[in-house]
């Protein structure tokens, strides 16, 4: 049971090492959003030609800025949907750490009755509580993944509208349970 939770403590280590990765891509994708945010803002102003006063004497002035600024954009835009794919490499770590963790206690472990499972060693969580915990931090991760994929296909659509203000509040978004079991798991397994 000892070596079984072991196991766990390493899965653990390697969740909160992907959660770090997780907070390092959520800075990114804010980084981006605000760029992308402060474009599509620039883009509302370009697009009126009062506001280039003496410039309009400059003949193509107006395309060649909204262009340049499109192109900047559509950088950001694909840094954002890169940033996504990093998110989809935690989620899918996080995943296989509870599909390996369920394993450890179907495949040939000495744990096989459920009683057996809710029990702890010592002061260490029972291997119930740390599958359970692996499963939750998995569920929490894909489907905040699953918002910020739909915030991001929302910008890009509607990179020209006014309703862009509000995504970033979802953006700032961060997995979270209610009483945080996982996170203390962490004090006890690591």
């Amino acid at each position: 049971m000892e070596g079984i939770i072991k196991k766990y403590q390493q899965k653990f280590r390697k969740a909160k090492e992907e959660m770090g990765r997780w907070d390092e891509l959520q800075s990114r994708l804010l980084s981006q959003f605000s760029s992308a945010s402060a474009i599509i803002q620039r883009l509302q102003v370009l697009q009126n030609s009062k506001n280039y006063g003496a410039l309009t004497c400059v003949q193509g002035i107006e395309d060649s800025v909204l262009a340049k600024q499109m192109e900047s954009l559509q950088v950001i835009l694909l840094g954002m949907n890169k940033t996504l794919e990093d998110f989809c490499g935690v989620c899918t770590t996080l995943e296989k750490m509870a599909r390996d963790g369920a394993q450890l206690i179907k495949g040939g472990s000495s744990i096989s009755s459920a009683k057996q499972q809710q029990q702890g060693v010592g002061i260490k969580p029972s291997v119930a509580v740390c599958l359970d915990g692996l499963r939750l931090l998995s569920e929490m991760h894909r489907s905040e993944y699953h918002l910020k994929v739909s915030v991001v296909a929302a910008l890009g659509k509607v990179a020209l509208n006014l309703w862009y203000v509000m995504p970033d509040v979802l953006l700032l978004s961060q997995p979270l349970s209610p009483s945080a079991p996982p996170l203390l798991l962490f004090f006890f397994l690591i």
